[in-house]
């Protein structure tokens, strides 16, 4: 509380994605389309696997809250983005800042926890498939989602209480669009390598730890895929394949960002990926690559321009 008594910052100042009117327009309209992609293509997976009897098990329950998790996670940073592409000035409030930080870690930590579940997920269902039903029942599947919420509470309290008792008084300009903890603590009046290496320790850590988790568990499962039918192998990597792109394009920016202490110039484009890209590709490799969600979406639309016919 000391150093946050000691704050004179009032407000921060965003330098943005680029300081050419021009292309500023140009970038507000792309990533318009985008968020409302990210909108629209989550909320219908959201919508297709409450509404579908078939998609009510484990996988699509993870599926549908990873849409969610997606939503949340872009809507943190993307509305100020687009509203700061029309002003030349991009200013956001102390108490502004830190709650986009907090935000930011929560949905971003939430979303690398659950990332690891659907592997666990996938790793009972191919390696264990009798015990699957027992293993990954409702309960089970509310438990680690909850607990994924928790984790991700946590991890994003600290990541905050390390910012916030720094304290702020000079510079206010963030190399950045968004509030995130390296940009921020670069501009505190004190020595934050030691502040520096506890958020590479948390933020890093658990990004290649779970990453590590996640190829573990995929090795385990292509090993005992040898003695499968070729039908019964395609299946299950087709499933494999689109959860592994995920992983890899959301949580590779992740350890690019988190697992160093000094910044770079490509940690903007690497920010963007991760905060707007990665949340409206999910819905794409997740519906062209699985028929059965497809399926459920036609059945979906049929169903509505039928009781509109009505």
């Amino acid at each position: 509380m000391e150093g946050l008594n000691q704050t004179r910052v009032t407000h921060f100042v965003f330098l943005g994605l680029t300081t050419n009117h021009g292309l500023e327009l140009a970038l507000f309209v792309l990533f318009s389309v985008i968020y409302l992609l990210i909108l629209a293509g989550n909320l219908l997976i959201i919508v297709t696997v409450a509404c579908n009897r078939c998609l009510h098990n484990p996988m699509y329950f993870f599926l549908g809250n990873l849409s969610f998790i997606d939503i949340c996670h872009s809507s943190v940073t993307a509305p100020k983005m687009l509203r700061d592409f029309l002003f030349t000035q991009k200013t956001i409030s102390y108490g502004g800042c830190v709650a986009q930080l907090f935000f930011l870690h929560l949905c971003a930590c939430a979303e690398i926890f659950l990332l690891t579940i659907m592997a666990y997920d996938r790793y009972i269902a191919i390696c264990h498939p009798l015990q699957y039903m027992s293993l990954m029942n409702l309960k089970v599947c509310a438990w680690l989602v909850g607990s994924l919420w928790v984790g991700a509470a946590i991890h994003s309290l600290v990541q905050t209480a390390l910012t916030v008792h720094l304290p702020y008084c000079g510079p206010n300009v963030i190399d950045s669009f968004f509030c995130d903890v390296p940009p921020v603590i670069k501009l505190a009046c004190t020595d934050t390598y030691l502040t520096g290496i506890l958020i590479v320790s948390n933020s890093g850590m658990i990004s290649l730890v779970c990453f590590l988790a996640l190829l573990a568990s995929y090795v385990i499962i292509l090993v005992s895929l040898r003695g499968r039918t070729a039908e019964g192998r395609r299946k299950a990597l087709s499933t494999c394949a689109a959860h592994l792109l995920v992983v890899a394009l959301f949580l590779g920016p992740c350890i690019l960002l988190y697992t160093r202490l000094a910044a770079s110039k490509m940690d903007k484009v690497v920010a963007v990926f991760y905060t707007v890209l990665t949340p409206v590709l999910n819905p794409v490799i997740y519906t062209l690559r699985n028929e059965e969600v497809k399926n459920s979406m036609r059945k979906l639309r049929d169903r509505k321009i039928f009781s509109r016919g009505k």
